[in-house]
């Protein structure tokens, strides 16, 4: 069947719920996967028809199978990039090959493994002040604590002149523009008549101002910090060349953006979990209790299966990347259905981490899914860092970061919440809607 057969969803009917899909799209994402099944289609102005997927056994095969012939859509690679550069987030073919092989040693496990004494060290930091017996938005605590770790660790920067905390502020309020972009298309005159799209421009010049700076201030240095700065600094193409200053800005601003929302976003939700289930919450304070001293910061890590489980069934629940998209160089076809060149699609991995034919009581808090043995089965269906070649390049550097936060934290306090559900706001990546939590000492 042509793509064109699949179901589709007219473009007023994107229009008489426009209020509802700018808030959360996923409520009118999951209706019309309940009515049509796995794929279907949306016209939308200018873009034409998109193709909305929750199929496992296609997402694989785009993103494994054939991933020569799926790359980003110019949702990120235009859209996107507007805000981020053409970093490894936002870039295709060659292009993305080059960069992936240049900076791929520095998440080496045992290069990442060497970053714990000032990951850990920074989480000790962030975590010192925190408001005791007083409600407090976890987001706003880990949002904080994991752009510092990305600072510190990969790039050796404490902000002392707010610097950082400047480039937060405005990738944060760029992506709200974006969501807006991408979720009223057919608004884009309003935005420019309102002077949006040019204050987004001007705060995307002043992030690429400070991490110019940033970047020339470390090729005067005599200090060696042996951080990812230095390696992207000596890194050399096979021609012997070195990344220009453009395409350095491109990836760090990747590196902070995608670096620290996503594991902002899970240790919000994981924190979230616990505190709804103190049952579970005290598993994971038994297992860390049981901890020898002095053991050093990869030991820890090992030693708290249970803790990092808790985490995987949070990402399943609340994947940060809850959707990903893809266009095809060439017309393709799978199991039946003949997929034009140059097809949209977007795929949603919320979804397929909620799929009943996936997961019993999908929508349960359980961690035991994530016990060991069970890890190879759910290869073909758990997407929390993508898929493929184009896995995320942190996300060992993610998890081991997300573990310590988590032990830091439960070690200490016990955690509570008023809230009486966990409300999401999908913007880029997934975020909470609210995230009170009320942290009580041990």
């Amino acid at each position: 069947m042509d793509h064109k057969k699949l179901p589709k969803v007219p473009f007023y009917k994107v229009v008489l719920k426009t209020k509802q899909i700018l808030n959360n799209p996923l409520p009118f994402h999951r209706e019309n996967f309940a009515k049509f099944g796995d794929s279907f289609m949306v016209d939308l102005p200018r873009k034409g028809d998109v193709i909305f997927t929750r199929d496992a056994a296609f997402v694989q095969y785009m993103l494994q199978k054939n991933h020569r012939n799926y790359g980003k859509s110019r949702l990120q690679t235009e859209e996107l990039a507007k805000y981020l550069g053409k970093g490894l987030l936002t870039i295709n073919k060659d292009h993305w090959l080059r960069q992936r092989r240049l900076i791929q040693p520095a998440f080496h496990k045992k290069k990442i493994e060497g970053l714990l004494a000032i990951i850990n060290k920074t989480i000790e930091e962030q975590l010192a002040e925190i408001t005791i017996e007083k409600p407090i938005e976890a987001w706003d605590l880990m949002g904080d604590l994991a752009f510092n770790v990305v600072a510190r660790s990969l790039f050796s920067y404490y902000d002392k002149k707010g610097k950082v905390a400047r480039i937060k502020h405005i990738t944060d309020s760029n992506q709200e523009m974006l969501v807006k972009e991408l979720r009223q298309p057919f608004k884009k005159w309003w935005f420019h008549l309102k002077g949006d799209f040019r204050r987004a421009s001007k705060n995307t010049k002043e992030v690429r101002a400070i991490l110019e700076e940033m970047i020339e201030t470390r090729r005067t240095s005599e200090t060696e910090y042996d951080d990812l700065l230095d390696m992207l600094l000596q890194a050399e193409y096979e021609d012997g060349s070195h990344m220009s200053n453009e395409q350095l800005i491109d990836e760090i601003l990747v590196l902070f953006t995608a670096g620290h929302e996503t594991t902002a976003n899970a240790l919000s939700f994981a924190l979230l979990l616990l505190a709804k289930h103190p049952e579970i919450q005290e598993q994971v304070w038994t297992e860390i209790n049981a901890l020898a001293s002095g053991i050093d910061h990869m030991e820890i890590i090992k030693r708290l299966p249970y803790t990092k489980q808790c985490l995987e069934e949070t990402m399943r629940l609340y994947p940060p990347a809850y959707f990903t998209d893809r266009i095809n160089f060439e017309a393709d076809e799978f199991n039946g259905l003949k997929i034009r060149k140059g097809s949209e699609i977007l795929i949603s991995f919320y979804e397929i981490h909620r799929a009943p034919e996936f997961w019993d009581e999908p929508e349960q808090f359980n961690p035991d899914r994530f016990l060991p043995e069970n890890k190879k089965s759910r290869s073909g269906y758990y997407f929390p860092f993508g898929a493929g070649p184009r896995l995320c390049i942190g996300n060992g550097f993610a998890i081991y970061e997300m573990v310590l936060v988590l032990k830091h934290i439960i070690e200490q306090y016990e955690i509570s919440t008023s809230l009486s559900s966990i409300e999401i706001k999908p913007m880029i990546t997934l975020k909470p809607e609210q995230s009170t939590l009320t942290f009580k000492k041990r």
